[in-house]
């Protein structure tokens, strides 16, 4: 008697491993790899987990693959051109999947993904731009509505009082300049049609 396979399958686990991760690399515990980002003169070390930087970057892959076994247990990376708080950014990034930063940051932020080949950061990166220049684009046609309809209300009422005083009423017992008006009113004057 054999049963069927089912599924066991966990929905926080990834969750879980990804903060355990970021726990131990903020403790620096297991970490086998030291980043140092220099950049304009300032320059600062970040510990980190081979597995977890080859696992999200296909620049780290490269490098962590092509080491050399004489390199020793733990190596060291030097990244140049990268500024501190964003390669903090994406290390965070990498680490939880999430982090936020300034919104003049995200350019930056797209261009250390292009550079350390993280595609999840870059497409994260790219989505969120193109939100942006939605929300932008939006903005700006509400605005030209808004002022397109302040235009046409602002031009209505000054061309409508004039068009009124132009037509007549039909029937009118008023007198108007150039001509009189009969005594009798609009019974009369069908009265002398007949």
């Amino acid at each position: 008697m054999e049963s069927n396979p089912v599924l066991l399958e966990s929905k926080s686990s990834p969750i879980n491993l990804l903060n355990e991760m970021q726990q131990l690399r903020l403790l620096g515990h297991l970490c086998d790899v030291t980043v140092s980002v220099e950049y304009q003169g300032v320059r600062a070390e970040f510990p980190a987990h081979k597995a977890v930087l080859a696992a999200t970057s296909k620049f780290f892959k490269e490098v962590f693959l092509n080491e050399k076994p004489m390199d020793g247990p733990r190596s060291n990376v030097f990244l140049n051109e990268v500024q501190v708080a964003d390669f903090a950014s994406f290390l965070e990034f990498v680490y939880t999947a999430r982090v936020e930063v300034e919104e003049d940051r995200v350019q930056r932020m797209l261009e250390i993904a292009e550079k350390l080949k993280c595609l999840d950061l870059s497409e994260t990166c790219f989505q969120l731009k193109k939100q942006m220049l939605e929300s932008v684009l939006l903005e700006l046609q509400n605005f030209s509505e808004s002022q397109n309809s302040e235009e046409e209300s602002a031009a209505c009422p000054s061309t409508a009082p004039a068009a009124e005083a132009d037509r007549e009423p039909p029937d009118s017992s008023v007198a108007t300049p150039g001509r009189a008006a009969s005594p009798e009113g609009p019974a009369a004057k069908s009265k002398e049609k007949m």
